[in-house]
Order: C-alpha cells, then sequence, then structure tokens
C-alpha cells in the first residue's frame, strides 16, 4: 500500500530536523519568526493542516535546518539543491491533496489577457511551448466529426453541466474528471467528441488533446508526442517527456481539455491520469464500470441507449423520405433496441435500399437474429434481445456492401481489419502484395489494391467502418463490436489463415528505419491487438517476424519497460511452443539481455549474456554467428560494468574467429577491431587504441567508404585516443577535420553532429584554450536547447564541461553556482543513483575545492563516493577515481594521515584491479609519494 502523502511528507520534515542536529522550537523560530512561530513550526511536524502548507513556510523551515546544521558542524547539502528537492516534494503533496501549488494559482482575466508570470502557451517559461512552439490555441489528436443527425441526450447535458459548475466565463471546469461509461456502440465518442468540437469552437479551451487509450503504450505515447510537439521535449526520452507533460497540465493557467477515448482498462491509467485544477478538464470513454473508476473529482456519467423518441428523431432525419411512415421507423428503432451504432448502419443500408420498404427490412432482420453470435458485454441488465437485434443488423450491412462493386471485396477486408487495432489501420496495409495475393488465390482472380480501396469504400457506404484519407496511418476505423461479429463465424483454419496474412502485410509497411513516430505507433498498435486475437497462429515452426519487430520497434523508441514486457511475453511463448534451444528462444533472450543493460543494469546483462552464451555454445556451437554476437556483447557489457581489461580480454579473443569466419571485410569483424580498440583505451591504453584505430581507419575507407557512418565514427574514436594518449591538440585537430564531414553527410542538426561539436571543444579545452571551449560550448548548448531540449542528456552534459571550463578559465565560484543548478536538475531528470548525476557530485565537489571551501568539497566528495559504490561498485574505474579526489580534500584540509590511508587502500585497489601503468593507477601512486616526500622533509 503507498504511504498517506501528508504521513510521508510530514516524515521527511523530521528526518531534515534530526539531519541538522534536532533544533528545538525555539532555535528555528528564531531563524524566520515571519514563518516559523512555535506553533505553526509544530502543526507542521505534527501533520496538522488540512490544506498543503505554504511553500514559504516550508522553504523556511528547510532554509532553517540547513543554517542551524551548519553552525552545528554537520554536513548539510547546500541549500540551493536542497530547496528544489523540497519544492518537487511540496507540489507533489498538493497534487496529492488536490491542491494547485500557490505558485500555480491565480485566474486568468476575463478577456483572456495571460497574466504576467503565469505558464501557458505563448507565453514566458524556460519550459514555455509558446517560446518554443510560436503560441497560440493547439490541437493534438483526431477528434472525430460531429456526428450526423446529432441527438441531445441527458448524458450529454450532464456532461456538460459537470464541465461548467463552478466556472468563470473564460476558464470552464471544476477541475473534475468526466467518465463517459456505457457498451459499446451507445455513442460515447459521439458525445465526448461533441463536447470537444463545442468547447474548441466557443473558444473555451486554449489547448484540445484527443488520445485512442486503448493501450497503456497508446496513452503514454500520446502524451509524449504532445509533450515533444508542446513542450519541445526530446522524443528519445518518451518518460521523461509524458511526466512533463502531466507536470505542465497542473502549472499552466491556460484552459485546456483532453479526452481519452475508449479506455480498455482503468488499470492503464494509473499514475497517467491528467491532473485536477481549476483549469483542466479530462473526459474518458470505456465500456468498463469498474470502481476504480468511481474516485473523488470523478464524475461518472452512464450513457445509455437513445429514448424512444430520440431513436425516432434520429430515423427520421437520415431517412426523410420515409418519415410520413413513423410507426414502421418507430418499430424499427425498437427491434434494434435504440442503440446509436445499429441505428446509424440500419439507417445508411436503407438509404441504399430505396425499394426495400422499413417493414421488409424488419422482417429480414427478425429471420437472421440468432444466426450470429452473441457480440456484446454480458451485462446483467442488458437484455438479450438487444444482444441480437445488433447482430442482426450488421450482417444485411456486411452482404450489401459485398454486394456493390466491386463484388466480393468488402468482407475479406472487414475480415482484416477484424484482427487489426479499431482506432485505425493504415491504408497500406490494405494494399499490400500479401493482402491481395491472399485475395487473388482465394478468389482465383487478380485482385489490385485499388480494388481493396473500393471494397473499403462499400464499407464505408454501409458505416461499417469510417475512412479518415487525411490521417493515413489511422486511415481505416472499425468499431470492436462489429469486429467481433465478422470475427467469431470464422473458421479456425480461416482464421488462422488471415492472420497470417495480417502479419505479413504489417511487416511489409513497417519501415526499416523508423521516422515517422506517428506509423510506428499505429503499427506497434495493430500487432498488439492482432496478438490479443490470434495469437496463437502466429507460431508455426518459429515466431512470426511481425512479433520481433514490435519489440525491437518499443526499444528504439525507447519504451524500455514496454520493450522488456513484449519480450517476456515471446519468450514465455517460444519456450513452451518451440522449446529452449530453438532460435527464436535465444534471440529473445539475446534481445532481453541487451534492454537490460540499457535499462542501467550492465551487470545483468553481462550476466545474461553469459547464460546465454553456455546455452548457444551447446545449441548452435562456436562458429555460428549468433553464438559470435553473444561474445560481442557479453565483452561489452562486461566492460560497461567496470572491466574494461576484461571487455578487452575478450574481444581480442573473438578477434582471430570473426577474421577466420567471417572474413577480414565483413562488417562485423570491422566493429570487433573497433570495439577492441575502446577497451584497450578504456583499460589505460589510450595510445594502443589510438594505433589500433589508425590501423583500421585505411580498411574501412577501402571497405566501407569515406562517408559511411562506421568510418566516420572510427575517425572520431581515433581522434579521441589520441587526446586520452597526452595529444589533446592532435586531438582537437582531428575533430575540426572531421566536423565538416559529418555536416556534409548528417546535416547541422544530427545527434553526432553535436557531439562532434562537444568533442571539438572539449579537447580544445584541454589543449589549454579553456576560454574558447566555453565560448563554443555555449553556442553549442543554445543549439541543443532548440533541438534536444533542455532534459536531454546530451545538453546536460554539455552544461556540465561548461560549467568546468569556466571555472578553469578563473570563474571557480560561477563553475560552482552552474553545476548546483545542473545537478538540481539531474536529480530532476535522472534520478539521484543515474552515473551522470553521480558525476555532477563529483564534479561540484571539486569545484568548491577550487573555491577554497575544503569543507563543503569534502561532503560532496562523501555523497559521490557513497552513490558510486552503492551503483557502480567498489572497484569501478569511477569509485577509484572519487576515492583519489576525496583523498586530495582530506590533504587539502591538512588531514594528512587521513588522506595518505586512502590513498594506499586506494592505490592496492587500483593495482589489482586497472594494472600497475593505468594512468588513474599511476596518478595515485604520484600522489601518495608526494605525502610521503613531504613526511621525510
Amino acid at each position: 500500500m503507498e504511504p498517506d502523502p501528508r504521513a510521508r511528507f510530514v516524515d521527511q520534515l523530521k528526518q531534515l530536523r534530526v539531519q541538522a542536529g534536532n533544533p528545538t522550537l525555539a532555535d528555528l523560530e528564531t531563524q524566520d519568526p515571519a514563518w516559523l512561530n512555535q506553533k505553526t513550526v509544530s502543526d507542521l511536524l505534527h501533520g496538522k493542516f488540512a490544506r498543503v502548507p505554504p511553500w514559504e513556510r516550508v522553504s523556511a523551515f528547510v532554509t532553517a535546518c540547513v543554517r542551524i546544521g551548519k553552525a552545528k558542524k554537520r554536513v548539510m547539502p547546500p541549500d540551493e539543491i536542497l530547496l528544489e528537492q523540497w519544492r518537487h516534494r511540496h507540489e507533489f503533496l498538493a497534487v496529492a491533496l488536490d491542491q494547485v501549488p500557490p505558485r500555480n494559482r491565480g485566474a486568468p482575466a476575463d478577456n483572456g489577457t495571460p497574466e504576467v508570470g503565469r505558464v501557458g502557451l505563448g507565453h514566458g517559461g524556460g519550459s514555455d511551448p509558446g517560446s518554443a512552439r510560436g503560441g497560440g490555441r493547439r490541437r493534438f489528436g483526431a477528434v472525430p466529426p460531429r456526428a450526423g443527425a446529432f441527438q441531445q441526450r441527458l448524458a450529454a447535458r450532464a456532461l456538460a453541466d459537470t464541465a461548467a459548475g463552478g466556472g468563470t466565463t473564460v476558464l470552464i471546469g471544476t477541475g473534475t474528471a468526466q467518465v463517459l461509461t456505457g457498451l459499446g456502440g451507445v455513442g460515447k465518442t459521439q458525445l465526448a467528441a461533441d463536447h470537444a468540437h463545442t468547447q474548441w469552437d466557443h473558444g473555451r479551451v486554449r489547448l484540445l488533446v484527443w488520445i485512442s487509450a486503448r493501450s497503456r503504450v497508446a496513452i503514454t505515447s500520446a502524451y509524449t508526442e504532445v509533450a515533444v510537439e508542446l513542450l519541445g521535449q526530446d522524443p528519445a526520452t518518451p518518460e521523461r517527456a509524458w511526466r512533463r507533460l502531466l507536470e505542465w497540465l497542473a502549472e499552466t493557467t491556460d484552459p485546456w481539455l483532453v479526452v481519452l477515448d475508449d479506455l480498455q482498462d482503468p488499470s492503464h491509467l494509473t499514475g497517467l491520469w491528467p491532473p485536477h485544477t481549476p483549469c483542466g478538464q479530462v473526459v474518458v470513454t470505456t465500456r468498463r464500470r469498474d470502481a476504480a473508476l468511481h474516485s473523488y473529482q470523478r464524475h461518472v456519467v452512464e450513457v445509455g441507449l437513445f429514448a424512444p423518441e430520440q431513436a425516432l428523431a434520429y430515423l427520421t432525419e437520415r431517412l426523410p423520405e420515409r418519415g410520413p411512415v413513423t410507426t414502421e421507423l418507430a418499430g424499427l428503432a425498437g427491434d434494434l433496441g435504440h442503440l446509436p451504432l445499429a441505428l446509424a448502419q440500419a439507417a445508411a443500408y436503407l438509404a441504399n435500399k430505396p425499394m426495400l420498404t422499413t417493414a421488409a427490412y424488419r422482417a429480414r432482420l427478425a429471420d437472421r437474429r440468432t444466426k450470429l453470435p452473441d457480440v456484446l458485454p454480458r451485462e446483467p441488465h442488458l437484455p438479450d434481445e438487444h444482444e441480437r437485434t445488433v447482430a442482426a443488423t450488421w450482417s444485411l450491412s456486411i452482404e450489401a456492401a459485398d454486394e456493390l462493386d466491386p463484388a466480393g471485396l468488402a468482407r475479406p477486408a472487414l475480415e482484416l481489419a477484424s484482427l487489426l487495432d479499431p482506432a485505425g489501420i493504415p491504408t497500406a496495409v490494405f494494399t499490400t502484395r500479401a493482402f491481395t495475393n491472399h485475395l487473388t488465390a482465394r478468389f482465383n482472380r487478380d485482385v489490385t489494391g485499388d480494388d481493396v480501396l473500393d471494397g473499403l469504400e462499400c464499407l464505408r457506404r454501409f458505416s461499417l467502418i469510417t475512412l479518415h484519407p487525411e490521417q493515413p496511418h489511422h486511415a481505416v476505423r472499425v468499431h470492436a463490436l462489429v469486429q467481433r461479429a465478422v470475427r467469431d463465424p470464422l473458421t479456425t483454419g480461416h482464421l488462422a489463415e488471415l492472420a497470417r496474412t495480417a502479419a505479413d502485410a504489417l511487416v511489409l509497411v513497417w519501415p526499416e528505419i523508423e521516422t515517422n513516430q506517428e506509423l510506428a505507433q499505429a503499427l506497434r498498435s495493430n500487432v498488439t491487438t492482432l496478438q490479443s486475437i490470434a495469437e496463437e497462429h502466429l507460431w508455426r515452426a518459429g515466431g512470426h517476424p511481425v512479433l520481433f519487430r514490435l519489440a525491437r520497434s518499443l526499444g528504439d523508441a525507447g519504451l524500455l519497460d514496454s520493450a522488456v514486457a513484449v519480450n517476456h511475453r515471446l519468450l514465455a511463448q517460444a519456450s513452451a511452443r518451440l522449446g529452449p534451444d530453438h532460435a527464436d528462444t535465444l534471440t529473445i533472450r539475446y534481445n532481453l539481455a541487451r534492454l537490460r543493460g540499457e535499462a542501467g543494469d550492465p551487470a545483468g546483462a553481462a550476466a545474461a549474456y553469459a547464460e546465454l552464451l553456455a546455452d548457444q555454445l551447446r545449441a548452435l556451437g562456436p562458429e555460428h554467428p549468433h553464438t559470435l554476437a553473444v561474445r560481442a556483447n557479453l565483452a561489452r557489457w562486461r566492460g560497461e560494468a567496470g572491466d574494461p581489461a576484461g571487455a578487452a580480454t575478450a574481444l581480442a579473443e573473438l578477434l582471430p574467429d570473426r577474421l577466420r569466419i567471417l572474413g577480414p571485410d565483413h562488417l562485423y569483424t570491422l566493429a570487433t577491431r573497433h570495439s577492441l580498440a575502446y577497451w584497450r583505451g578504456e583499460a589505460g591504453d589510450p595510445a594502443g587504441a589510438a594505433t589500433a584505430l589508425a590501423e583500421l581507419l585505411p580498411d574501412q575507407l577501402r571497405v566501407l567508404g569515406p562517408e559511411h557512418p562506421h568510418t566516420l565514427a572510427v575517425r572520431a574514436s581515433l581522434a579521441r585516443w589520441r587526446g586520452e594518449a597526452g595529444d589533446p591538440a592532435g586531438a582537437a585537430a582531428v575533430f575540426a577535420e572531421l566536423l565538416p564531414d559529418r555536416l556534409r553527410v548528417l546535416g547541422p542538426d544530427h545527434l553526432y553532429m553535436l557531439i562532434t561539436r562537444h568533442a571539438l571543444a572539449y579537447w580544445r579545452g584541454e589543449a589549454g584554450d579553456r576560454a574558447g571551449a566555453a565560448a563554443a560550448l555555449t553556442e553549442l548548448l543554445s543549439d541543443q536547447l532548440r533541438i534536444l531540449g533542455p532534459d536531454h542528456p546530451h545538453t546536460l552534459h554539455t552544461r556540465g564541461n561548461l560549467a568546468r571550463f569556466r571555472g578553469e578559465a578563473g570563474d571557480p565560484a560561477g563553475a560552482a553556482a552552474a553545476l548546483t543548478q545542473l545537478l538540481s536538475d539531474q536529480l530532476r531528470v535522472l534520478g539521484q543513483d543515474h552515473p551522470h548525476t553521480l558525476r555532477s557530485w563529483n564534479n561540484l565537489a571539486a569545484a568548491y575545492l577550487a573555491t577554497g571551501d575544503v569543507r563543503q568539497a569534502i561532503a560532496l566528495y562523501e555523497t559521490a563516493l557513497a552513490g558510486r559504490d552503492r551503483v557502480l561498485g567498489a572497484d569501478h574505474l569511477d569509485t577509484l577515481a572519487t576515492r583519489n579526489s576525496l583523498a586530495g580534500a582530506y590533504l587539502a584540509a591538512e588531514d594528512r594521515e587521513q588522506a595518505r590511508r586512502l590513498y594506499e587502500t586506494t592505490l592496492a585497489d587500483a593495482e589489482r584491479v586497472l594494472a600497475p601503468d593505468h594512468p588513474l593507477t599511476k596518478a595515485i601512486r604520484a600522489n601518495l609519494n608526494t605525502i610521503k616526500d613531504q613526511s621525510k622533509s
């Protein structure tokens, strides 16, 4: 069970007080009497507050504890970092208590003019989307058009009243979420769409977001897309992007509306509900009636059937030529159970059958009622009669559509659609050779892609599908109940053939390199739906390639949790159906190990690859390409886990095998030489790495050409290791030569171009031009903020080196201030255990040491060492480097004995782990000798 937010907040306050030496209430009051009298502090520490405490009181308490703790010689973090951490905690408490943080309160003026300082569309603020995207009202997602002959219903009025209650003429809403629930086909989406159009058309919202919420991945992907387009977030870090969007929705004072359409499972919204604010509206449509939907500030609107008079009015408006015969139309409405979806399809059918009377149509419905299986949810309050009439309606519509020219293609097109995502199927899936070949074999005549498109148009005419050609990646949409009605009568053999055809079509449509994230997400959603319906038919001699393409796409998009989950599902299927030694089973284990490393667990990845290697040697043999690939990745992750020498040794053993099996010019052989050089450099032989890369470069130029990405990468690595080997000016020169080539090949905004500019500036600084390096990094940072966003790891890395070179150029105090702010951002974005965050703790300590604040430097080094020891391990290169730096800080504090002991233990570990001639080992030895020499003198 999650702890109570108030209790957790109070506990954190008490912990801070203990860290400061348990100051008395009187001591705290003396620090800031305006905000910290003894009663208010006592109430704060005992959780005696109904509303979130003012931020001014919380910040005063934090500042008082820091001051008192420092006065008592306690080790306290810098107050800037501590205050930022507490600001996040305070905002979290405010959201948990359903209150807007004080700094975000306030309503806009009646004329809609933004207030000074507010966060909104088109106004100031570091993460303000307007400053990056031009401002103005924004819409995201495909809002369905208003339904024809739309009927005003009690549910629509309830939705509008709930949204309007307590609102002003500018900001509509009370901050509640409206949940529209009911069975499929009752018109929930139409009600939500009408509400969205009304809010937008009347200018009541400045941001409108429509999301097809069929899965958690679909929701987070849509959030990410909005965050990227609206807030300039980095698409490579989707979780940080969508979390930032939710934060922004809580902060902004602009009116907004988020619609989450067709929620399949309330648990998919756990942690993803848009925030409750006076400025926002949330509308959710779902067939579910779970208790989880009934929560504080969520108003559940039960959407039922049309009332009899509404159903009659609808049919009369859609079938005006039949209007005089209202008795038959009223009877038809009753036959169809007053279900809006069924009424729409029946009206479309009759509109295309002018010679068919309403009475005759009702007779057909009666004859066919029991011939289609039940397709509606088995809710106890739904009449069985209603369920059968819906099935009969769709049966007649499908038959009629299939009779239109080109005859016979509407039904198979709908059968294919019944296996895919109802929220949107790319048009290209239906025109692939996989589907046209399937139809050609089925009908023994040539069927073209144009024929299939005509068949889809026949389905549209009878309202069995909707077509959205302006959105080609979600162009074909079909209601889930229609899918069920079409799918259930299929024989097992037909379903299996159709499932494999759909899978083949999806593979053909999927681009090798995903440059369009909207298409990629659509394809992922369609594979997920296909899996849920016919997964057993996608495993015959092995897993269908589309299953592996789905897993790969999720990993490429940075959705690591989802990629891991999909791979685990594949592994369970492969193990049960194919056995543990099948190539597909081993491939899935390979992918899972790689994902584990990319998610931040290099030691776990290495262990997984080691287990996999033993099985592949037994199952595939030592010379199989997959076995060699596992050996290469095992070496890589051992190196990432802190054993670069072991990685180099393993790659040195792999290289002759790849030379013998693949040949000297194979891409993988060249890649192994590159990796071997890299890990030799990481293991302490930068000169050897540079020599090996200099030998590799001519071969790559000959085999791959000068503009191949691998060739350019080798040139960059060669420059780096020349610098590490003691020639920073030479490294800078090589990067200066590489830069125009990468600019020509990749363009100015490519990630590798930005990395090359960073490396060039870095090595210029290492060569002695600190001021020039700082100037180049300042210019680079501006471009990274524009291209990558403020929270991208490369942007944060540039800020760190910029601060460092500014300090070395003569401004250590400015460097410390910049690193303090950087560390605060890294704690927010990356978390306290990320290696980059730990590096900033280390660098901030060095900056404080340069300013002469030795005590603070020691405290920060100890924090960095504790983190690196916990996260990276005691033998990691970075951990040993921090121990060396901490010893230097002790020496600066004139604690020679403690410095000597730490140098000695660190040197012993470095010689054991890194070898005696590693640069760090040499540096530690030199520092220890200096102390010994000083002691003798």
